[in-house]
């Protein structure tokens, strides 16, 4: 992971959190239900998650209360328009983005000298069957301020409102209470903490519970996709639901895609693109063993490339020219089938969201599509930075050299 961080491709827009930051962090985690950590320093992301936090308390999503409760907290203003680095449901930014829209100024003002618990509550107190997940559709943002601030400014105004009255501005007593609280919290006086719960309405989404569940719900029939094979034989036993119900392994996935104009293909136009010379380059290193060259030189070196694709074994280098021998094959005539000469992951490796989805539709389809088939390196590590960063330790080192360089060359 060293060369990501030295590329600044490896979570590099945390914010680091030390000092008072880190009690008023803890205090949250204590509002939450959740142990404080013992770490003095560390670095939290757009949502308040973090990564040393994380490693520390061996769970990634620490922050959750069970797969149906996710929470938030936000110490800083710095957390605004920051990434959601482990999230665990593909809106999750797009809900941080809107709490800052709508209360960046208070948020600016509260977080002077206390921090905000974020509840995210769906109306579902816990998930009991893979298809709870179709309950999903308001969700309700609740904000709850460390040491009960609202509640603390109300005595404060009431107290002052008790020294004005008569002859109290000479009490002792009250003179004392009125320093007391303002040496402890402040003049809140004129402090505006009050936020009210927003209203954030889910379309199509992506969500980790279940081990991992597509919910496409704005196309012809809702669709439903599990990545637990476990999970999505459950699923298919329930019958409350008029959904179609897949494992995302399934090669009857892409067909019903396609059907439902949710993807689209083009071969002829596929192979011109910088995207096809990615995947085919990547699907090489899949068959290289022992190289006398540097992974990187061999996929970057046209001469070297056709050196090595020609020491592949027959069958192997079918596999990886299997698209272009494909359309080879067409020009002379029309009896061939995509089936029977293109290989399958290749092939579902070249669809894309069809052009006719909304912008954010087809972020969470390029994301099923990079982890039905996660072939094309750059989109790997746009739709799916966890599961990428997973895979690169294994990698050759060349060939994470020949990655960073992709990435960096399109950022």
């Amino acid at each position: 992971m060293q060369k990501l961080i030295e590329a600044n491709l490896y979570r590099s827009e945390l914010i680091p959190v030390s000092g008072k930051l880190v009690e008023r962090y803890n205090k949250c985690l204590v509002k939450l239900g959740v142990a404080k950590t013992k770490l003095k320093t560390f670095h939290i992301d757009g949502i308040g998650w973090s990564p040393e936090i994380s490693e520390e308390k061996k769970e990634v999503h620490y922050l959750n209360n069970g797969d149906a409760n996710a929470h938030g907290i936000i110490i800083s203003p710095l957390q605004k328009g920051k990434p959601v680095y482990a999230p665990f449901h593909t809106f999750d930014r797009e809900i941080m983005q809107y709490v800052f829209k709508t209360y960046g100024e208070k948020i600016n003002d509260i977080t002077r000298d206390c921090a905000i618990c974020l509840d995210f509550d769906q109306g579902i107190d816990a998930f009991y069957e893979p298809l709870d997940v179709l309950k999903y559709n308001t969700v309700t943002i609740s904000f709850h301020l460390i040491n009960d601030l609202i509640n603390v400014q109300k005595k404060q105004l009431e107290l002052i409102e008790t020294f004005k009255k008569g002859y109290n501005f000479i009490d002792e007593k009250i003179h004392e209470q009125l320093l007391t609280s303002a040496k402890t919290y402040g003049d809140l006086r004129d402090r505006d903490l009050e936020l009210q719960s927003l209203q954030f309405t889910t379309d199509s989404f992506y969500t980790k519970a279940f081990k991992g569940v597509y919910v496409l719900r704005d196309f012809i029939t809702p669709i439903v996709v599990f990545e637990d094979e476990a999970w999505h034989k459950e699923a298919i036993k329930d019958t409350n639901y008029q959904v179609l119900i897949y494992h995302i392994r399934q090669p009857e996935l892409m067909d019903k895609l396609r059907d439902h104009v949710i993807i689209e293909y083009d071969l002829e136009a596929a192979v011109q693109t910088e995207r096809y010379e990615r995947i085919k380059k990547f699907e090489i290193t899949q068959y290289l063993e022992e190289t006398q060259h540097p992974i990187k030189d061999i996929l970057n070196d046209p001469i070297l490339y056709k050196s090595y694709l020609n020491k592949l074994d027959i069958e192997s280098r079918k596999r990886v020219m299997s698209v272009e021998r494909y359309l080879e094959k067409l020009e002379t005539s029309n009896q061939y089938k995509i089936a029977d000469i293109v290989d399958l992951k290749l092939f579902e490796a070249l669809h894309k969201p069809h052009s006719s989805l909304e912008g954010k539709h087809q972020d969470l389809i390029w994301k099923l599509l990079v982890n039905i088939s996660p072939k094309d390196v750059l989109y790997w590590y746009w739709y799916d930075k966890e599961d990428f960063y997973a895979s690169f330790k294994s990698w050759d080192e060349s060939l994470k050299e020949w990655t960073i360089e992709i990435i960096r060359n399109k950022i």
